[in-house]
């Protein structure tokens, strides 16, 4: 029994290592991470006979929003698609967590997360330069996108959007080290590896990517009181209408400067309008968890926003939307009453936190979940398969430092 229970926690030791980095490569090395972590957890928990979930700040929350998933169903066009989907997709999200709130155990263990997290951005990075140039990312083969005259990265991910989706929600991890933590030499190899990593999330070209950064990068400005990173930045603000390309220029023109329409684009805006149909529809328990895709065309209206056609199966691209529309109103309240929770118990931690680099850790997870908020409101980021895991890992890697804390 001694030997199993050890072999069980090194493989969930190094699958949560690894997963960071296998995501900037495809979803198979992530799944099978996600397999070897979670049926090793579980057998761990039952030759231990240990209770499988462990107490946190959000668990009530977290529970509510699955009982208002599993109800749901109650409305759904397809059983199959809200119980394999919805349900069960929440389950595997929900255990993720959980395995990371109980399996992350110390300083080590967290810097050679970090590592991970830095490989993974580095390879993406990279790989966009490589695509731009060569017309193919090295690791899928996959061509760049063009979208208004610009070349837009895609790396081993289908679109640019998902891969600014990636790159900013764990690229504050690093960020925030470099600026607040590491000193000399293993600062200026820091700012090396940012700046690449700045390079790759500027290739992108994703609106919300860059909204994202822009505002973390306040938010650990204003946590730190570091005036020269927020002058830096006001300063950027100013000058950043003279230095975009010009067929950026060209489409703020088209747009008529307005600010709404240049982060979301026209077509957005009618599936938000057609977003707000089945919510209307269905108010409380929502049309049933995984259908939104299925439901769309029903709910599009007649003549959409400035006469945008948009395509018969959509994601809202709004998480907040999505989720209203799949589970509700109330599951929406359920879930932002979750964030509260998760960010009140994280603010928490980091006033507990003594050691300089745990601390920073703490401030730079937060400015990770924010980041991927902030993208969420033009993409339903939750529900894309590829990246929807890195919420659930972030957060409970984060409120896993609470038992650092508490030695």
């Amino acid at each position: 029994m001694p030997r199993i229970i050890k072999y069980l926690n090194y493989i969930i030791y190094w699958s949560i290592i690894l997963i960071p980095f296998s995501m900037s490569i495809a979803p198979a090395p992530v799944s099978i991470f996600e397999g070897f972590l979670i049926i090793s957890f579980l057998t761990k928990k039952v030759l231990k006979k240990e209770p499988i979930f462990t107490k946190t700040a959000i668990n009530i929350p977290l529970l509510l929003l699955f009982l208002i998933t599993c109800l749901s169903v109650l409305n759904t066009i397809n059983y199959s698609d809200s119980l394999k989907g919805g349900v069960f997709r929440l389950i595997l999200y929900a255990f993720i967590f959980f395995v990371m709130v109980e399996e992350v155990k110390d300083k080590r263990q967290i810097g050679r997360i970090v590592f991970s997290v830095a490989a993974g951005l580095i390879l993406a990075s990279f790989d966009e330069v490589w695509q731009v140039f060569v017309g193919e990312d090295f690791i899928r083969g996959y061509a760049p996108v063009v979208n208004i005259g610009l070349v837009r990265a895609t790396a081993a991910f289908k679109d640019a959007n998902t891969l600014g989706i990636y790159l900013s929600a764990i690229a504050p991890l690093i960020f925030g080290l470099t600026l607040y933590y590491f000193k000399k030499q293993k600062k200026a190899l820091m700012w090396g590896l940012s700046l690449i990593v700045l390079a790759g999330i500027l290739l992108t070209y994703s609106r919300p990517t860059l909204l994202a950064i822009y505002i973390v990068l306040f938010f650990l400005g204003i946590a730190k009181k570091d005036k020269a990173t927020i002058a830096l930045l006001i300063i950027f603000t100013l000058i950043s209408p003279f230095i975009l390309p010009k067929s950026v220029k060209n489409w703020a023109r088209e747009v008529e400067y307005n600010p709404f329409r240049f982060i979301c684009n026209d077509d957005r805006i009618a599936v938000y309008r057609n977003s707000l149909n089945m919510i209307k529809d269905h108010p409380f328990i929502g049309l049933g968890a995984n259908t939104y895709m299925k439901n769309y065309k029903k709910y599009r209206e007649p003549i959409e926003y400035r006469n945008i056609v948009t395509k018969d199966y959509m994601y809202a691209h709004n998480n907040f939307l999505h989720m209203a529309a799949e589970i509700g109103l109330i599951g929406l309240g359920f879930f932002i009453w979750l964030l509260y929770k998760l960010f009140m118990e994280c603010k928490d931690i980091y006033r507990k936190l003594e050691d300089d680099y745990m601390k920073i850790v703490s401030l730079s997870l937060s400015a990770c979940l924010i980041a991927f908020l902030v993208n969420g409101l033009t993409e339903s980021s939750l529900y894309y398969s590829r990246v929807a895991i890195i919420f659930w890992y972030i957060m409970g890697l984060a409120l896993a430092l609470k038992k650092i804390a508490s030695r």
